[in-house]
């Protein structure tokens, strides 16, 4: 390579060195006046509101969405939980606090770390939205070349990429999902935890999901020292989550770092849910296998035995690969009941669900639906009967990658009418431009319904949300759907609360505790009691909870 000759220009410095000794002027009045105008116009002429919201006039910011970004970037030094409940606009409000970093030139070096299935939603959010040159990580891309970089942790805590990143200066970092930084001995908390960064926001739904301890970590690498050290913490409150909304400095001190919306202050409650239960008997053929299938697995685990009777009231598809299963694995000493009950399942008719799902698709007309089940052999048993019936689909499940994943949204919403999703469809993805849902499936874990219901009912939906619940008397899911769903009133109240509760009630899985319950019970009468035990008890916890949030207000 040939050597750069560089040459000094010293004629302009002779010549201002020149006037400044003879106390000339040094530019006209109109330049300088031209100069001082423009600096007036691009300077952020107070530390106090958003100036962001003067470039992005074709976004439609809520009250709450715009008040969280000025408390963050006024009070909160840019370094905040943003805890909004699901679907309240937590990108939304990042994006704008960004954004206002960026144009008052206090942010130039950005790192956005979410989950994988995120990526490309952030990255499309952050460009089209706020015209933020936000780019998705690659292979070949190399950190220290991009100013605002996305991509999933588990990437970038990965080596060689761990190593670049840590040695670099970022003035800003984000993290969706934190809830699961809360466990400080994790490779993801240390790994955060050692970003050099000038502001950082920590994006959640659920800030303490079962112990007080969670809250302590993820301020933690926020700002260090904030809550005291680990030990110190420890004495002087436990593990009691309660301490939050019950010690009054404690609660002060995280709310000098923490915004928390509920749908019951924002405008979002202008949209209404409407929940329906649709009740479905089985037919004779039906109800007959059903019942059979449930005596001849006594002799199996109380596990298998209700992952069969769920599977029969999804679809033939899912109970009979599962059976196949079975016999293949018990080939060598073979249960000739399995064998017959799997050869009827074989001669069964569509299955009554599939049926509901036409009949109310068909009511619906030309709108969009999203149909969530639990098993992948219903997702394309459905996706063929709809097919029969004229109705367009597309599937969308865990085991897409994230390029496919997007392909198929955009298919739903602008070529097909319905998306059928297995539980991958109740993380992430927005649809708002939906506002017909069927549970086809009822989860066990009611906080998963709260997830799918979310993916509709959030910030952007402008029209009241339909959600209609399938259950099939005399069966499993009719306990689940009477003792625990409606006894407890859970689609219009407890739902948004029920991490609370059960954290409260030292149930980390409430779906363990179901089969549990199952598991132990003699007979179907008995756990029917059990079941009734647990949502009165759920009910009562949830009334004392209220009480005491009337008394010493919500964190």
């Amino acid at each position: 390579m040939k050597d750069i000759l560089l040459q000094k220009d010293t004629n302009f410095i002779n010549q201002l060195q020149s006037k400044l000794e003879k106390d000339e002027l040094i530019s006209s009045w109109e330049l300088f006046s031209m100069t001082y105008e423009a600096e007036q116009t691009t300077m952020t002429p107070q530390f106090k509101g958003l100036r962001a919201l003067e470039f992005l006039p074709h976004v439609d910011f809520l009250e709450h969405q715009v008040t969280c970004a000025e408390q963050v970037i006024e009070t909160m030094n840019g370094r905040a939980i943003l805890a909004d409940e699901v679907g309240l606009g937590k990108t939304i409000e990042a994006g704008l606090i960004l954004k206002e970093y960026m144009i008052r030139g206090l942010v130039k070096k950005v790192l956005i770390l979410v989950p994988a299935s995120l990526v490309n939603q952030w990255e499309r959010e952050l460009n089209e939205k706020f015209y933020i040159p936000a780019i998705a990580h690659r292979k070949n891309y190399a950190w220290e070349h991009y100013d605002i970089i996305i991509s999933s942790i588990d990437t970038a805590k990965r080596s060689p990429h761990q190593e670049k990143i840590l040695d670099i200066d970022y003035d800003f970092i984000l993290i969706d999902e934190a809830h699961k930084l809360k466990n400080h001995k994790t490779k993801n908390f240390s790994f955060v935890r050692s970003l050099k960064k000038k502001y950082c926001l920590l994006l959640t739904a659920t800030p303490v999901q079962n112990r007080l301890i969670e809250i302590f970590n993820l301020v933690s690498i926020l700002k260090p020292g904030h809550l005291g050290n680990y030990d110190s913490f420890l004495e002087r409150y436990g593990k009691d989550r309660k301490m939050i909304k019950q010690d009054i400095y404690l609660k002060q001190l995280i709310q000098k770092v923490m915004v928390r919306n509920t749908r019951k202050d924002t405008t979002l409650n202008n949209t209404r849910r409407k929940i329906e239960t649709v009740w479905l008997d089985f037919k004779p053929e039906e109800k007959e296998v059903y019942e059979e299938l449930n005596k001849i697995m006594q002799s199996y685990s109380t596990f298998s035995k209700i992952t069969f009777l769920r599977e029969i009231c999804s679809s033939r598809e899912a109970c009979y690969l599962s059976l196949k299963k079975l016999i293949e694995k018990d080939k060598d000493n073979p249960n000739q009941h399995i064998q017959t009950i799997t050869e009827k399942i074989e001669q069964l008719p569509q299955h009554i669900k599939a049926e509901k799902v036409v009949e109310l698709i068909e009511g619906f007309g030309d709108e969009k639906v999203i149909v969530f089940t639990e098993y992948r052999a219903t997702q394309l048993y459905l996706q063929w009967f709809l097919k029969q019936n004229g109705i367009t689909s597309v599937p969308f499940r865990g085991g897409f990658k994230r390029g496919k994943k997007d392909w198929m949204k955009q298919l739903f919403k602008d070529h097909v009418q319905v998306l059928i999703a297995t539980e991958a469809g109740g993380e992430g993805i927005n649809l708002q431009f939906c506002n017909h849902m069927i549970n086809y499936d009822l989860p066990w874990n009611p906080m998963r319904l709260e997830q799918r219901i979310g993916r509709i009912h959030r910030y952007g939906q402008s029209k009241d949300v339909h959600v209609y619940n399938f259950a099939i008397k005399q069966t499993i899911e009719e306990h689940i759907m009477t003792l625990l769903y409606e006894k407890i009133n859970l689609f219009e109240q407890v739902i948004g609360q029920l991490d609370d509760i059960l954290a409260e009630l030292n149930i980390p899985d409430l779906e363990k505790e179901l089969l549990d319950i199952y598991a132990e019970s003699t007979s179907v009468g008995e756990a029917k009691i059990k079941l009734a035990n647990l949502s009165a008890i759920i009910k009562q916890t949830h009334e004392q909870t209220i009480n005491e949030e009337k008394h010493y207000g919500n964190y």
